[in-house]
């Protein structure tokens, strides 16, 4: 896309970087809508970032992606280093927990295996009456029991009461749950800051930067109360990158208009995808390869401005392509 004489006059910079040039141009772009593919040799840095993509519809334009989306995808490979990290830890937590009875007792009691939920939350519960500054959590899913979010209400407006700041991170999902969305509104806003995130989280706690809780084992019925200084202030850095390239929840993700023409075939996908089917069972119901299948999503995703499998979900509803399923999930992870 770009000679090399249109890289001789871009000033060099690092991979991640973007020059005085892309950031006006990206500014530009922004506020008008798009931008012409000329306009941009002088940055070619925009599209090697991804923050400019072709318009489907002309090839002489380049669309600009949301800076938030953008965030996102750059930091994608950083949240998977990450989650590889806290797998790691939890298989190495898992694999010497059975020693503990061994070993000598810590006498700092800096991480503590706690059993069964009753206990977890009666620790959980403990620890943010307490709680003087900031509680930060993660939460995988999106719908919750009743009751959990009644008490995980109250424990908010205490919290809130003395001064505490709050800030939660969920999936994608809870944007589109009622459930969870009717309890956020029940919190004051002032107070709570919610993100969403597409990356799978697992169950965090961190009260006052100065102890945390983690899960043990798959099931959720043993976790570790950690209070070693420095094992929190790590899972304190792994939480701000997650809310770095999470998407606060008051900002509403791109929706579609509901002029959008697709094709028939498309449209069949569309539906086979709402209802929950992954990538090779579309395409063997359609009866085309699923190299074609993933084109055609991928034609619907570029089209509908979609972030992610449950955004063009949400876009695919809203946008009247197909009807709302029956089933909660709107459509399959990518890796599925």
């Amino acid at each position: 896309m770009f000679t090399e004489r249109d890289r001789a006059g871009h000033s060099p910079h690092g991979e991640a970087e973007l020059c005085e040039a892309a950031l006006r141009l990206y500014g530009t772009a922004l506020r008008t809508g798009r931008m012409a593919r000329a306009e941009v040799s002088a940055a070619p840095c925009l599209v090697e970032l991804s923050l400019l993509r072709p318009d489907p519809w002309d090839d002489a334009w380049l669309r600009p992606v949301p800076p938030s989306a953008a965030l996102g995808e750059l930091l994608r490979p950083v949240s998977r280093e990450i989650d590889e990290q806290l797998r790691l830890a939890a298989t190495l937590s898992r694999s010497l927990l059975p020693l503990s009875s061994v070993a000598p007792g810590d006498p700092d009691l800096a991480i503590t295996t706690l059993e069964g939920t009753t206990a977890i939350q009666a620790s959980v519960d403990e620890a943010a009456a307490t709680a003087t500054d900031e509680i930060l959590t993660a939460r995988p899913g999106a719908d919750h029991a009743p009751v959990s979010l009644s008490a995980a209400r109250g424990d908010a407006r205490n919290a809130i009461s003395r001064g505490v700041r709050l800030r939660h991170i969920y999936e994608h999902a809870a944007r589109y749950s009622s459930r969870a969305r009717g309890h956020l509104a029940d919190v004051p806003s002032q107070h709570v800051q919610v993100r969403t995130t597409e990356v799978t989280v697992e169950q965090l706690v961190i009260i006052d930067r100065a102890v945390a809780y983690v899960p043990a084992s798959a099931d959720g019925t043993t976790a570790l109360r950690i209070s070693q200084p420095a094992l929190v202030s790590y899972l304190v850095q792994v939480y701000e990158v997650l809310w770095a390239q999470a998407v606060p929840l008051a900002e509403n993700r791109r929706t579609a208009a509901r002029d959008i023409q697709v094709t028939a075939v498309q449209r069949d996908i569309a539906r086979l995808l709402t209802e929950g089917h992954v990538d090779d069972v579309v395409a063997r119901r359609m009866g085309i390869s699923v190299r074609t299948c993933r084109s055609h999503i991928a034609r619907l995703t570029q089209t509908l401005g979609a972030t992610s499998r449950t955004h063009l979900g949400a876009l695919l509803v809203e946008s009247g392509i197909v009807e709302a399923p029956a089933t909660k999930r709107l459509l399959p992870r990518e890796t599925d």
